[in-house]
């Protein structure tokens, strides 16, 4: 099976806190894969290091068969944090333009992507308004649109369904299952559990460890409880009886 994400003991400490410890996992290329666990639990710091803004303490970190930070992966990765980076005195299309411009999107193709994010975000009429002026769910929708403008092969999600209405969230989680099956690796974070579902693999964590690594029907059947969360509590239990 080819890995868009191999991670082996990797930890990252801040002073005394360890947000992430030894933690080895795999994530399969072209799959919708979701961290899973409360705040805290090392989602953020995880994500952070495989998008190369962060350097683990130890460990070992391969992401799209390079190092993280190396401009060949980097160039194919897009992020949206969970605070947006928008330029509030721009437009939402400017934003977009300086983003495609950052990514290398070529000038000939790029009115035509711009026009294409803009559309599945459902901000075409909002396309002349500045950020500034926005909500805070178009603000999620415009920088779900500055990570996909360039067509990443790796797509790093921190909490992007926050603020966003249901109806929208269904039109998110369908489109990255579009990409998924065109080949694009995404990777979501959520304490949600109801989105948890819809992704082909969960990775469990608490405290900055891994609980448990698994397709969801696959989490249920070796928990043998009847929903995700009480797996969840199922599967944080084993770990410190461990």
């Amino acid at each position: 099976m080819e890995y868009a994400i191999e991670l082996q003991d990797v930890s990252r400490h801040f002073g005394p806190v360890r947000a992430v410890s030894d933690l080895t996992m795999n994530v399969p290329a072209g799959q919708t894969f979701g961290l899973i666990g409360p705040n805290g639990s090392g989602k953020t710091t995880l994500i952070r290091i495989v998008a190369g803004l962060l350097s683990p303490t130890r460990g070992q970190v391969r992401v799209l068969g390079g190092r993280p930070g190396e401009r060949a992966v980097a160039s194919r990765i897009g992020y949206m944090p969970q605070a947006d980076a928008l330029y509030r005195d721009l437009s939402v299309r400017e934003n977009l333009a300086f983003f495609a411009t950052l990514y290398g999107v070529p000038r000939s193709a790029r009115a035509s992507r711009i026009d294409e994010v803009l559309s599945l975000v459902e901000m075409t009429e909002h396309a002349g308004r500045p950020v500034e002026t926005l909500s805070g769910g178009m603000k999620q929708r415009v920088s779900l649109a500055c990570a996909l403008v360039h067509s990443p092969r790796l797509l790093l999600l921190d909490e992007p369904t926050v603020g966003v209405d249901p109806e929208l969230r269904l039109t998110f989680w369908s489109y990255f299952r579009t990409l998924a099956a065109q080949g694009v690796t995404v990777v979501v974070s959520t304490h949600h559990l109801d989105e948890a579902g819809r992704c082909e693999q969960l990775a469990l964590m608490r405290g900055g460890r891994l609980l448990a690594q698994d397709t969801p029907a696959d989490l249920l059947r070796r928990s043998g409880r009847p929903d995700l969360e009480a797996a969840f509590l199922y599967f944080a239990e084993v770990k410190d009886h461990a």
